[in-house]
């Protein structure tokens, strides 16, 4: 622990002290970003409803997932000192990133800035006044519960729209495992621009911790990307993962010189994970599929990578050891045996996970941190995406170092039972510990290239990041 805390920064941040010393510290923002005018009210319409609409009301809305609406005055007043709370305590919106480690620019960044943490405390402190409601911004127009947030993005609806088999999740019932088979219906190979994935109704976003797709596909005469990536390079299991879907992920656009392939003959593995409400779900996973246009290939393929900590058992399964009442650390090391580009941070662990970082050891030895999660939420599997212009591009190689934290203590609030042991499974009360990080290979010709553009040296001592 020693080690984590000195190089990292305390993940335990949600305790009294550190909520006091996040008050002062946002109190003392407060006062700066307000120094002009500090007498100026802050109100619901002028100030309150543009920052809820940027970032609280995508799920915050009737028939999303949250538990309650903030798109009016009259929606969010009940829920004022609450909304300080959860942003005091940096749980709401649901962004756990470290900002004082690594990569900072993102291309889906939900958090708030200080000073909207600042106009927030001021706003109920002040009483959470509504202010001049001809002040409000226009209502912001959301799909339909049945449209797709990637139709806004391309300006038209996907090209295929997968639709895995019913399930039904009984009422009050153990979490259950369901891996169904469909076909894909392509006729010709096909690159994949984005994908988005979700649960097909709201009542089933309720009962779906996470879905999978998974692409078994025949490959034998497969195109290959402008360029091409030897297939020992690509690191094992990753081909046929098209999409992993949990709450805080919702798509994967690849970059505009990147993508997916599907072939013809191809079909999905599914997997739902789910668990139980106090009633019956019936529901299934919907994949909406965006393609390049025929006879378009991109540069480079994307592969969705599982990187994992601690070692492997006999049976090929992580093996991971947490006694009971203890902090566990666990860690992996991952060879990138091609240049490549990472294009985002997911990391995925169960109730007790506390902490994971993702570090990059370069060829010369150095190590540079690029994402550091210190308060890991099971309830938000976020996605942290990293900007076109962030995502670090790394020589061949470099080790992409994972690290872990669990809590198997009553410290952890979300901790069902921490008198017991807990080892690797698939259950919510076991654990898990890697991160889901999409990877676009390159090849050493075009890594010098960028390194070069980049002002950065390349090969054995490459500085990688941008």
């Amino acid at each position: 622990m020693a080690n984590m805390n000195s190089r990292l920064g305390t993940w335990s941040n949600i305790g009294v002290s550190a909520l006091v010393l996040s008050a002062f510290l946002i109190t003392s923002s407060a006062l700066r970003a307000d120094g002009q005018d500090k007498t100026k009210p802050v109100t619901f319409s002028k100030d309150i409803a543009p920052i809820l609409q940027e970032k609280c009301q995508d799920c915050h809305r009737p028939g999303q997932i949250a538990p309650m609406s903030l798109l009016t005055y009259q929606d969010a007043r009940p829920w004022a000192r609450d909304i300080k709370m959860r942003v005091l305590q940096h749980s709401m919106p649901p962004w756990f990133l470290d900002k004082t480690v690594g990569i900072q620019h993102f291309a889906n960044d939900l958090s708030l800035s200080d000073e909207q943490i600042a106009t927030i405390v001021k706003w109920v402190d002040a009483g959470a006044p509504q202010g001049d409601p001809k002040d409000m911004p226009p209502a912001k127009v959301w799909p339909a519960d049945d449209g797709w947030k990637l139709a806004k993005v391309f300006g038209r609806q996907p090209d295929l729209v997968l639709n895995g088999p019913d399930y039904t999740m009984k009422a009050n019932y153990q979490d259950q495992w369901d891996r169904p088979i469909s076909d894909v219906s392509v006729t010709e190979p096909r690159w994949v621009r984005a994908v988005e994935m979700r649960p097909s109704n709201p009542e089933a976003r309720k009962v779906f911790h996470h879905i999978l797709a998974s692409l078994y596909q025949d490959e034998t005469n497969a195109p290959s990307a402008q360029v091409p990536v030897a297939k020992e390079a690509v690191f094992p299991g990753t081909g046929g993962l098209l999409m992993e879907w949990a709450v805080g992920k919702n798509y994967d656009i690849y970059r505009q010189d990147a993508g997916k392939l599907l072939m013809p003959g191809a079909k999905i593995r599914w997997e739902y994970h789910t668990h139980s409400t106090d009633h019956d779900v019936t529901g299934h996973a919907q994949l909406a599929v965006y393609l390049y246009p025929k006879g378009e290939t991109p540069k480079y393929r994307t592969y969705l990578a599982l990187l994992g900590t601690g070692r492997r058992g006999p049976d090929g399964l992580p093996v991971l050891d947490i006694p009971p009442n203890s902090i566990e650390e666990s860690e992996g090391f991952h060879v990138l045996k091609a240049p490549a580009r990472l294009e985002n941070f997911q990391p995925h662990m169960h109730l007790r996970g506390k902490a994971m970082s993702m570090d990059a050891i370069l060829p010369d030895g150095t190590t540079q941190t690029l994402s550091y999660v210190g308060n890991f939420t099971f309830n938000w599997m976020t996605n942290y995406i990293y900007a076109d212009d962030a995502a670090p591009v790394l020589p061949k190689g470099t080790v992409i170092h994972i690290k872990a934290w669990h809590d198997n203590t009553n410290e952890n609030r979300n901790n069902p039972n921490p008198n017991e042991w807990v080892g690797y499974g698939d259950r919510t009360v076991d654990e898990m510990a890697h991160a889901w990080v999409n990877v676009t290979y390159m090849s050493d010709d075009d890594y010098k290239e960028w390194a070069a553009e980049h002002k950065q040296g390349h090969g054995e001592g490459g500085e990688a990041l941008r």
